[in-house]
Order: structure tokens, then sequence, then C-alpha cells
């Protein structure tokens, strides 16, 4: 029987979200963290999966831990505005998406 590595996994999280099975992919990428806690991509992905999964206090709590570590991860900014604005929090968001636009150039 073959073992699953964090890779082989983080596939198959990668293969979910793709094919829209979010809470699958969040799983998966859940365990996938517990061996590789530092990787900024599978907490990006983890993130997202919360969010599509209507699962928002979740990915806000993985987005501030993702922009904890690097404070200039855009796309983890832009999110994370999203993510506040999905809860109503227009004001606390504002800020995280004009830091976004500021970085990327595009008006969110």
């Amino acid at each position: 029987m073959a073992v699953n590595t964090a890779a082989d996994e983080y596939r198959l999280a990668t293969f979910y979200f793709e094919s829209k099975a979010y809470t699958d992919a969040a799983r998966m990428l859940e365990g996938v963290l517990a061996e590789e806690p530092a990787n900024l991509s599978v907490r990006l992905l983890l993130a997202r999966s919360y969010y599509h999964s209507a699962q928002l206090h979740r990915a806000e709590a993985e987005l501030r831990r993702i922009l904890d570590i690097d404070p200039v991860e855009d796309y983890a900014r832009l999110m994370l505005g999203r993510t506040l604005e999905r809860q109503s929090r227009h004001e606390e968001a504002r800020p995280h998406l004009r830091l976004a636009a500021a970085m990327t150039g595009e008006d969110w």
C-alpha cells in the first residue's frame, strides 16, 4: 500500500479546489499544513478553500497568519479584505483592499 506524501495530498487538494469541492480541499490541506506549517502556498490555498466554503472566520484567521509572516503578500491582503466584506465588516475591509490595490496597481 502506497503512503501519500504531503506533495501528493497537496496535488489532490488542488484537484478538489479546482473541482469546487472546497470543504474536501480544506480538509486535505489541514493535514498538509500540519506537516508543512511554514508553507505559505498551502496556507493560502487553505484560506481560499475556507473562503469559498463560507468558513469565513477560519479564512480570516488563516489570512491573518499569512500576513503576520509576509505582510506584503498582496493576494492574502485582497482575500482578507473580501473575507471581511462578506462578514459585513466593510470598515475593517477597506484598508486591506486599498493596500492590495496599491501593491498591485489594480483597482479592487
